[in-house]
């Protein structure tokens, strides 16, 4: 939790509390549905809060913003950027019903009221989105063949609408057809070594009416 602070030393004495909460909550859960690996269980605010809340490094959402998680997993990145941002909303979808299960009982014990999941494939949700977020589920050409149609037509922040994905290694082969996406290291954010090879991408999309 302190890794958390580190970074994030503004937090409210709620956002604290539920990310505080988090640990114990995966770690039950995990017995009984295994979402995440158990090195990275002993190491949750590190692998995978702190991870997650690298979007919020390079954006701060607006009140309202419209979120889509896409292979959300276990909940990452939706349920720690959702603590942080408890004005926007954040749909997490995945098409496999047990990771759920387990982000709808973490939801709950953490008495989120701003996120949604739905159990589906991406590519049947109708709704659209200010931006599209994800943990490296697929390569880029296949994830945005998958979320098309799905943006929001209205700009509300600086930075465009569109993906922002968190992914490792070398990206440029599967990069190289997107000339407006825009690479981040997560080492501009964060000191720890687990970083050193991640990053962010944001990929612009345009509406598609």
């Amino acid at each position: 939790m302190q890794l958390i602070l580190k970074y994030f030393p503004n937090l409210t004495e709620d956002q604290i509390h539920k990310f505080e909460q988090l640990e114990s909550l995966y770690k039950d859960w995990n017995l009984k549905i295994n979402v995440v690996s158990r090195k990275d269980i002993d190491e949750l605010y590190l692998r995978h809060v702190l991870h997650s809340l690298a979007i919020a490094k390079l954006i701060q959402f607006k009140d309202e913003t419209k979120l889509l998680d896409v292979g959300t997993g276990g909940g990452f990145p939706g349920i720690p950027l959702a603590i942080l941002f408890p004005e926007c909303s954040f749909h997490l979808v995945d098409s496999i019903a047990k990771k759920l299960k387990v982000v709808d009982e973490v939801t709950e014990g953490l008495g989120l009221t701003n996120v949604k999941t739905t159990h589906s494939r991406v590519e049947e949700i109708n709704d659209t989105y200010d931006f599209i977020i994800s943990r490296a589920v697929a390569a880029m050409p296949t994830f945005v063949h998958w979320v098309k149609g799905k943006i929001a037509k209205k700009q509300n922040h600086d930075l465009k609408n569109g993906i922002l994905y968190l992914k490792g290694g070398d990206l440029s082969e599967e990069l190289k057809d997107y000339k407006t996406a825009s690479i981040y290291n997560l080492t501009d954010y964060y000191n720890e070594d687990f970083f050193e090879t991640k990053k962010l991408v944001h990929l612009p999309l345009k509406y598609k009416g």
